[in-house]
């Protein structure tokens, strides 16, 4: 009897194994690529065709969603990052652009008229990201790449600090190069970056992620993957995919590292590495498309997870000395809010996601994770703010359905709002629906700077979406003056809601106007203990608002800047308490007609170069 017991048990084991359910709890692979252009990938190609070829990416987005209206939270990397990671919408989060955390200062004292606002050099260390939420659910959490969520690539916090079980940061063969025409990798031995069986480089932050997903497979995980392809230097270690490309290309092999000057989808090392990165993207793909399951016997790992594959901003076009890639039809790329520098792939696949569909619904990155929290069980933290949107009834039942994204306040979704007072756009815009207003800041003293800007970019037809102006070329702010004024309207109340920093004018550019010489003048101070009192003087436009910009670690390697809005101001003199270990610290007036000024005076960003000091040198010092 004990013998036909055992063998029974035999017998129903395996039926037992096969019965199980899938696991309640989800996989997550959030890839994020670097500066990967809306155009860069083959399957998204429109007008003219690209000449990258990305079969993995491309085979991907069969077997899931691909969204056509997919946009970053910002144009640049960092605010994206953050945004992502955290929820929360970059000019809510005063993170709108890379580095960030040092004192308001023109780029050129006397050649720029506007100065950007101070903004954010991190996350906060105790944000409560995704990686925080779904680690306290179960979950391994890993990332593998990039990181650049603070003030440097190795500053505080990294990702060990920000809800990180794993994590490793190899540049891999994105490694500088000497010479980007000579030097490449070989199939030798020692070659840290040789060559595999198919000819691409050794890339060690793909075999990160791989080596993650190997050790922490039998456990719900999440990694997040962020590629340094395919952000500059722009080269490639395999000189057989540069010469494919040269011929593909119809150009001649470069024979120095003097920059690309050709126009368009032409620069054969980045089609190179464009190719790279979808042949490390394919690696993980396979990991997961053909290792079994432990929590799920008789499966693969890819039944049970969702796969994100999108980039932190649009592509980057190119710099004076180099031509990168082109965004076209979209206008202008990375560092700026035109639809090339925000509108980027994506691509999610997973349980329960219809595969070979293709949608038009607009999205964006800051949507993933209030999606990732109702796809995976995971409760939202109490009193957590989260901008975006909860796209698992979109992803689940209809991906081409807009009606199914709901906003906060619980109605159909369907704008969006992008901030982006820095660098040289100093712009925020807004979508809603098909129509599309830019923002300049720029404009008072820069005739050619038109205030606002209106595109249709898409119109309806029986319920569809029809390609209007995505090329952003035709202005139509001056034909519906009165759909501009309502959008600029919305503009500026979902920005005001969010406590957005605005960019002020510089009193010392050439080619500002009269209202230059009202800013205030006579500043002085005087430190009373934890007190410090300013004094000013008027002369001619009133001060509207003062902040203390201070450091705690002045002139040490990652000197960071923080902001205290002073409660109200005076005409003549503002008080405030420094917080505890104050090194330095400056004061910033901004008047009624939006001029900065600065006590002491900040050095501008050339200044600060040649000098080769912290802006520390140039602030109050704090006993």
């Amino acid at each position: 009897m004990k013998i036909l017991s055992t063998a029974l048990l035999i017998i129903l084991l395996p039926i037992a194994i096969i019965a199980k359910g899938r696991p309640s709890k989800p996989n997550v692979v959030l890839i994020l690529t670097d500066d990967l252009g809306w155009q860069d990938v083959k399957c998204y190609d429109i007008d003219e065709p690209s000449p990258m070829e990305t079969p993995n990416i491309d085979s991907l987005a069969e077997r899931g969603v691909k969204f056509w209206q997919a946009y970053s939270p910002a144009p640049t990397c960092a605010p994206s990052r953050c945004a992502i990671m955290s929820g929360n919408h970059p000019a809510r989060a005063q993170k709108t652009h890379v580095v960030g955390g040092a004192p308001p200062t023109p780029n050129h004292k006397f050649g720029w008229t506007m100065i950007a606002p101070w903004y954010s050099g991190r996350m906060p260390e105790n944000e409560m990201t995704i990686a925080r939420v779904l680690q306290q659910n179960g979950y391994v959490t890993g990332h593998s790449g990039k990181w650049h969520m603070a003030i440097d690539h190795k500053a505080f916090p990294q990702p060990e600090d920000q809800g990180f079980d794993w994590t490793r940061s190899s540049r891999g063969a994105r490694s500088g190069m000497p010479s980007r025409v000579e030097g490449f990798a070989s199939t030798r031995a020692k070659d840290p970056f040789k060559l595999d069986e198919n000819g691409y480089p050794y890339h060690q932050t793909s075999e990160d992620a791989i080596t993650f997903l190997k050790e922490n497979h039998d456990k719900p995980f999440f990694l997040y993957y962020a590629t340094w392809l395919v952000h500059t230097p722009i080269h490639t270690r395999s000189e057989k995919l540069l010469e494919k490309y040269c011929k593909k290309l119809g150009v001649e092999r470069p024979a120095d590292n003097q920059g690309w000057t050709k126009k368009g989808q032409n620069n054969p090392f980045y089609c190179a590495m464009v190719e790279e990165l979808d042949y490390y993207m394919g690696k993980v793909f396979n990991y997961l498309n053909n290792t079994e399951d432990p929590r799920w016997p008789g499966h693969k790992l890819v039944e049970n997870t969702y796969v994100i594959f999108t980039s932190d901003n649009g592509g980057m076009e190119g710099h004076p000395r180099e031509v990168i890639t082109d965004n076209y039809p979209l206008d202008k790329g990375k560092i700026s809010l035109m639809e090339g520098g925000t509108r980027v792939p994506l691509i999610i696949t997973g349980p329960g996601i219809k595969e070979g569909i293709e949608s038009d619904v607009m999205v964006n990155g800051l949507d993933f994770y209030p999606t990732l929290l109702t796809l995976t069980g995971t409760p939202k933290p109490d009193g957590k703010n989260l901008d975006g949107a909860d796209l698992k009834d979109l992803l689940l039942n209809n991906p081409t359905d807009s009606n199914l994204i709901k906003g906060k306040n619980g109605k159909t979704r369907d704008s969006m709002v992008w901030h982006f007072p820095n660098s040289a756009a100093f712009e925020s815009s807004i979508r809603v629906k098909g129509f599309k207003l830019v923002r300049n800041y720029d404009h008072k003293f820069h005739p050619k700077n038109p205030e606002r800007e209106l595109y249709k970019l898409y119109r309806q037809d029986n319920g569809k979406q029809i390609r209007g102006d995505i090329e952003e070329a035709n202005n139509l702010a001056d034909d519906f003056p009165e759909l501009t004024k309502e959008l600029d309207d919305k503009l500026s109340a979902e920005l005001k809601e969010m406590k957005a920093s605005f960019p002020y004018y510089n009193p010392h550019a050439r080619h500002v106007g009269p209202e230059k010489l009202k800013v205030p003048q006579d500043i002085s101070h005087k430190i009373d203990g934890q007190t410090i009192h300013f004094k000013f003087r008027e002369k001619g436009a009133k001060v509207i608002r003062a902040d203390l910009i201070y450091t705690l670690n002045g002139n040490q390697q990652y000197e960071e800047w923080f902001r205290i809005v002073a409660p109200k101001n005076s005409s003549k003199g503002v008080s405030f308490t420094l917080p505890k270990g104050t090194t330095h610290c400056f004061l910033n007036l901004i008047d009624e007609n939006s001029f900065l000024v600065s006590h002491p005076e900040t050095p501008d960003y050339p200044t600060l170069s040649k000098a080769k000091e912290k802006f520390a040198k140039f602030a109050i010092p704090v006993e």
